[in-house]
């Protein structure tokens, strides 16, 4: 069994900052790290690798300092890295993301499963698992938690819902985008770390590598692009009334048409 996992590596959020001038986050001394729900799909990819004896070829799509994120899942478990990164696939979209991850995927063949994230923390859009799909013409399931059963032929999944879980049957090869609650990922070991960093290779392929249509990438490929990008004005404090009930509601009436807001 040959699995693909697709990761990003995104600004850890908790850090973000928006220039007020520019509009753009703020990277410079901002850590990045492996998307979580990415991090989700990797491990179930390593775990179905020590249960079928799978292999594990991580792909990511990214600037050259992505290379970490590959290393450290490298040092997870996984046998393969690619970093897609070229000029040409800056200010990718979705669409065009997608579009280059499934044109890498062909060049890489004869996989049986591709693993996604359920969406990642800097777009939150839950669309490029989707739309590689759809690129590749497989099927797919999305915001799966569990894995009941899974073959060379099909696989058996529950997937998570607002109101429970639904199981589901796919054919594979089959596109799976995962949710936390599918597993908790392992730290990588010392051991895989020194293996990853000083022993372990991450390829490096670009548009030409993957044989890409230049007009489907990066700026000129992206049918959606960002107008702006903003934080949201802090809330002031909040204001606590006193008196009768009678009273609260009166003065709260006032304070609403004062706001506009009545």
């Amino acid at each position: 069994m040959k699995i693909i996992v697709c990761i990003k590596q995104v600004p850890n959020t908790n850090e973000v900052k928006i220039d007020p001038k520019t509009g753009t986050l703020i990277r410079d001394g901002v850590p990045s790290i492996i998307n979580p729900d990415d991090k989700n799909a990797l491990e179930e990819a390593l775990v179905l690798k020590q249960e079928k004896g799978a292999t594990v070829t991580v792909l990511c799509m990214g600037p050259p300092q992505a290379d970490f994120a590959l290393r450290e899942a490298l040092a997870m478990g996984a046998d393969e890295a690619i970093l897609l990164s070229d000029r040409a696939f800056a200010g990718a979209d979705t669409w065009a993301t997608s579009y280059a991850l499934s044109m890498a995927v062909n060049k890489i063949g004869n996989y049986d499963l591709i693993f996604c994230g359920r969406q990642a923390i800097d777009g939150d859009t839950a669309q490029v698992g989707p739309e590689l799909a759809e690129t590749l013409d497989l099927p797919q399931v999305t915001y799966v938690r569990k894995i009941i059963s899974i073959d060379k032929q099909k696989a058996l999944v529950e997937r998570a819902m607002e109101d429970g879980y639904e199981v589901i049957e796919v054919e594979t090869p089959a596109v799976l985008t995962a949710v936390k609650e599918l597993n908790t990922p392992r730290y990588p070991s010392a051991w895989g770390i020194v293996d990853a960093f000083d022993e372990k290779k991450v390829e490096l392929w670009t548009a030409a590598d993957i044989e890409a249509d230049i007009e489907r990438l990066g700026l000129k490929g992206s049918p959606t692009q960002v107008k702006r990008t903003f934080a949201p004005p802090v809330k002031g404090a909040g204001k606590m009334l006193e008196g009768s009930a009678k009273d609260k509601a009166l003065h709260l009436v006032k304070e609403l048409k004062i706001k506009h807001v009545w």
